[in-house]
């Protein structure tokens, strides 16, 4: 009976507890939606290029596949001893590509088929020249050595840190430009940067191709112009309305 008595009572003096207390009402006014804008803004750098990346390589086609195989491994052989001996580092060559395929041989003056199947084994190294007034001697030298495709010349700057860093910088610079200008035009003011995001990008000139190895020996140097690289920093930048 004491245990039920005890009971009854805490239950009591609880409900005189929050009786007592009386209904409590905890209210929070609304924030008001956060006034932002939204600018973009752009830096540019421009710079000459000071490396440059090719891809060459040496295709070679046969009815048997392992003839094929052999006449490739030896002239790329070639043309890698070239690159060596032109001064191109080995950890500036690298292969990219090796395939075998068959095909079906075609007469080119009918387009009709031939009933032979050929064997095309392709081999290609990427390779980084660091000395671009030697880049047209260094093309006619593999393509004499045996590399018959040249698939694109890419120039860049080896070291552009500085550069982007300040087109960034520059970037951010005019995108408050605008932020300002479109504040005064709406009668309001901007606050602080609440999201910042950019995006870099580059155009890199290229130069697409396949060379054949018979006449490289008799003609110049093949001409070169690596021009001037554009590097552009986007960035996007929401400031707060005050």
């Amino acid at each position: 009976m004491k245990t039920k008595f005890y009971l009854v009572a805490v239950v009591a003096l609880l409900a005189l507890v929050v009786s007592a207390c009386g209904t409590t009402a905890v209210s929070q006014a609304s924030q008001p939606p956060l006034r932002t804008i939204s600018v973009s803004g752009a830096g540019t750098a421009y710079l000459v290029p000071d490396i440059a990346y090719i891809y060459v390589g040496v295709h070679t086609e046969n009815p048997s596949a392992s003839e094929a195989v052999n006449q490739n491994n030896a002239q790329t052989q070639k043309m890698i001893e070239a690159l060596r001996n032109f001064g191109i580092d080995a950890k500036d060559i690298r292969t990219t590509n090796f395939s075998i395929y068959p095909f079906d041989k075609y007469d080119p003056a009918t387009g009709a088929s031939t009933g032979e199947k050929y064997y095309a084994v392709d081999n290609t190294v990427y390779v980084t020249v660091r000395e671009l007034d030697k880049l047209g001697e260094l093309l006619d030298t593999v393509i004499a050595a045996g590399a018959n495709t040249v698939n694109s010349v890419q120039f860049d700057v080896a070291n552009k840190d500085e550069a982007l860093k300040q087109a960034r910088a520059d970037a951010v610079k005019d995108a408050e430009v605008k932020a300002r200008e479109l504040a005064d035009a709406a009668g309001v003011a901007i606050g602080e940067v609440q999201n910042i995001s950019f995006q870099d990008s580059v155009y890199y000139p290229m130069m697409d191709g396949r060379g054949g190895g018979g006449a490289a020996s008799e003609a110049a140097a093949v001409p070169i112009q690596p021009g001037q690289l554009t590097f552009t920093v986007t960035v996007n930048v929401t400031y707060e309305i005050k």
